[in-house]
């Protein structure tokens, strides 16, 4: 049964760090509370749906909060690493290995915060129970399923 919860976990916790970058994303630019706030009604309507109880709801509130304020911070330094890309611009030459540093830096922040939602992921499958996963599972198939839809007209324009 682990050896396909976790890998099940680490799948959503990927998919739960591209709907967190793209909600901070459309949203940051404007008002990242936008951002929260949707983030949050999200979370608390699964949470509902699930009939989640107090102390599940602080727990993974709590991972939510984490999580977004990490992404908000990656989103803060992406925006310095392209200031300082173009700084390079000015330069007579270019350093390659430093260009290579700040890119590879960047690439680890990313790396670890896509365990910590992981690992989050990991936290919330141990927080549910059995039938709340499957609850969660089958919401999270429909949004998919949905979207892919959406994803096959532009696969087909291709």
């Amino acid at each position: 049964m682990k050896k396909i919860a976790i890998p099940l976990a680490a799948a959503l916790a990927v998919i739960a760090l591209a709907g967190f970058a793209a909600a901070a994303g459309r949203f940051e630019r404007r008002d990242p509370q936008k951002a929260y706030n949707f983030i949050t009604q999200k979370v608390n309507g699964m949470l509902d749906d699930i009939k989640a109880t107090d102390a599940q709801r602080t727990q993974i509130t709590q991972l939510k909060d984490k999580l977004f304020n990490e992404g908000m911070e990656l989103r803060k330094s992406e925006r310095g690493l392209k200031r300082d890309l173009l700084v390079n611009w000015d330069a007579p030459q270019i350093d390659a290995n430093a260009v290579h540093a700040q890119v590879d830096k960047r690439i680890d922040a990313l790396r670890a915060f896509a365990h910590d939602a992981a690992d989050a992921s990991i936290q919330v499958h141990d927080i549910l129970t059995p039938d709340q996963r499957a609850q969660v599972k089958q919401e999270l198939n429909r949004h998919f399923k949905q979207h892919a839809k959406g994803n096959q007209g532009d696969a087909q324009q291709e």
